[in-house]
């Protein structure tokens, strides 16, 4: 096993193989992912949105914009991706956990365990070889074995919540709510978290103090800053939900519009396209609801909202704290999303309400509601793309993702868009070549990993271009993709939350995402050269991760 000190001594040679030999090795960049949780790609100003996030918004300015950045169509796959730099079916994440009890065929299948496996590389063990100090604060959902805690993975100091979604506030004692049921650790030993608790706050806090209690080392740091907000349940302080009154009155579709005029004002896509128009799904239009349901509909807006502009604050005192360290300049900062905007209804099924749970309208947004935002409004989040979380659609994989480069390695000029398609495999790749840290291959400490599969992204973020040398593509649920160039061959609907929707048959369609990132028409009768070549790529990729259909 490498130790730190002796990586240090060859680190110069490493850096200038990669291009980065103007970094020395005493600078080398801190590195700090932000990550949103179920946030919709055109929440954020800077993405055509209305809600208030002046410190993203800010941060975009100074850096860059991705359009093009995938992940997976759900959170622990996407998480999965990041921590192992390859595709979630080969560390086990090919479904999630909650949802492999209705799978029955997938159980017991190799890479479909429900947690990060053995075979998985680890980014922070990685990093930590190269130097680095590793810190993780909030949603791991990765796996709750003490074999699969953080700490054993590499993390050198950690505050996480083991499960999927939990209540922003300090859970109801009593409450039957599976949200209001369970877990926290602090490296590695079970924890309570105090009353005052609320998630966004308490991640910060507990992420400033970590890189303050390890700047004295003098080594550079990976932080990840793993936000809940604004996932299910909506909870949000009572002062953000109050700004956001009335905002939402004139319902999904006018919001939506809103959205679309800005984007389109933005240069946020090279080319002007037609946005998908709404999904046909039982949820009503605006116009279809009565007036009492408009306004449980807007507020439940609202208070999304609300939560959105307070993760903002909270990136806000992250960015701060760098400054005020002298931390900031020496600092790539990334922010992305987990998944596409979050249309499911968790409490139909999932997490029912019980008796200590209040969802009236004056309560909805405070301690104790049990309440989503629904589909209607995640399309609103998902502008302008078609469907939602959980689907192969534009809606469900696309990501906001904002890029402050180290002063160092700065590329172009400031507010830049770039158009290079990433995915969150990528970030191993790329955070690896920051560090100076060559690819570990198929085997880290004598034990054999599946190699890394993602490509470096600082060559786009650079302006000096990227080279993938496989077309990206995914599945869950029973819903796939291949992306090859400009062209997209998927099989995406907004499922219905009965375990029948999880492993529905493939409906597949082709798409021209420079024509068409709405995905709103179909030209697999006029391309069947293009279908045949994307299907061969489907087979491909479909044997090498070990889907059932390949057997």
């Amino acid at each position: 096993m490498m130790r730190r000190t002796d990586w240090i001594a060859g680190t110069a040679a490493l850096l200038l193989a990669l291009g980065l030999g103007n970094v020395a090795a005493a600078e080398r960049p801190n590195i700090l992912l932000i990550m949103a949780d179920d946030l919709g790609f055109s929440d954020l100003g800077s993405y055509g949105g209305e809600i208030d996030t002046p410190n993203l918004d800010a941060l975009a300015a100074e850096g860059l914009r991705m359009s093009s950045f995938y992940t997976a169509p759900t959170c622990s796959p996407t998480r999965a991706m990041v921590m192992s730099g390859t595709d979630n079916h080969l560390v086990g994440l090919g479904s999630m956990a909650e949802v492999l009890p209705f799978l029955p065929q997938l159980q017991g299948r190799p890479g479909y365990e429900g947690h990060l496996n053995e075979h998985a590389h680890s980014l922070p063990a990685l990093l930590g070889e190269a130097g680095y100090n590793t810190y993780l604060s909030g949603k791991w959902h990765l796996g709750k074995a003490p074999e699969q805690d953080p700490l054993r993975l590499g993390f050198d100091r950690a505050f996480v919540l083991l499960d999927g979604g939990a209540s922003h506030f300090q859970p109801l004692a009593g409450s039957q709510v599976r949200v209001e049921n369970v877990s926290y650790r602090e490296d590695g030993q079970p924890v309570e978290v105090p009353a005052d608790f609320f998630s966004s706050d308490f991640y910060t806090d507990k992420l400033i103090g970590y890189l303050e209690q390890g700047r004295a080392s003098g080594r550079p740091f990976f932080a990840w800053a793993a936000y809940t907000a604004p996932h299910w349940p909506l909870h949000a302080p009572q002062e953000y939900i109050d700004k956001y009154r009335g905002r939402y009155d004139a319902g999904y579709e006018a919001i939506r519009e809103q959205r679309l005029a800005r984007q389109r004002d933005s240069g946020l896509f090279p080319v002007a396209f037609p946005a998908a128009a709404p999904a046909d799904v039982p949820s009503p239009l605006w116009h279809q609801l009565g007036v009492h349901e408009q306004a449980r509909q807007a507020r439940r807006m609202e208070v999304y909202a609300a939560m959105v502009d307070h993760l903002d604050m909270n990136i806000g005192r992250l960015i701060d704290y760098l400054k005020r360290s002298g931390q900031y300049d020496n600092t790539l900062i990334l922010f992305i999303s987990d998944n596409g905007a979050a249309g499911e209804d968790h409490a139909k099924g999932y997490s029912p309400a019980d008796a200590l749970t209040d969802d009236s309208l004056a309560n909805i947004g405070r301690r104790g509601s049990n309440v989503n935002y629904g589909f209607r409004w995640a399309e609103v989040s998902s502008t302008p793309f078609s469907l939602v979380k959980g689907t192969a659609a534009e809606g469900g994989i696309s990501s906001p993702a904002i890029v402050r480069l180290p002063a160092s390695l700065a590329g172009g000029g400031a507010g830049q868009v770039i158009h290079d398609v990433g995915r969150v495999d990528d970030l191993l790749p790329t955070f690896l070549e920051l560090a100076g840290q060559a690819d570990p291959g198929d085997s880290f400490q004598g034990r054999p990993r599946h190699p890394v599969t993602g490509v470096s992204l600082l060559g786009a973020w650079q302006g000096r271009g990227m080279v993938r040398d496989r077309p990206l593509a995914g599945e869950m649920f029973g819903q796939p993709y291949v992306r090859l160039g400009d062209w997209k061959w998927r099989s995406a609907a907004a499922p219905d939350g009965s375990p029948a929707s999880l492993s529905q048959p493939y409906e597949w369609q082709l798409f021209n995402l420079a024509e068409d990132r709405g995905e709103t028409r179909d030209l697999a009768a006029e391309y069947p050269d293009k279908v045949a070549e994307l299907m061969r790529a489907w087979d491909e990729y479909a044997k090498w991760a070990g889907l059932p259909e390949a057997d």
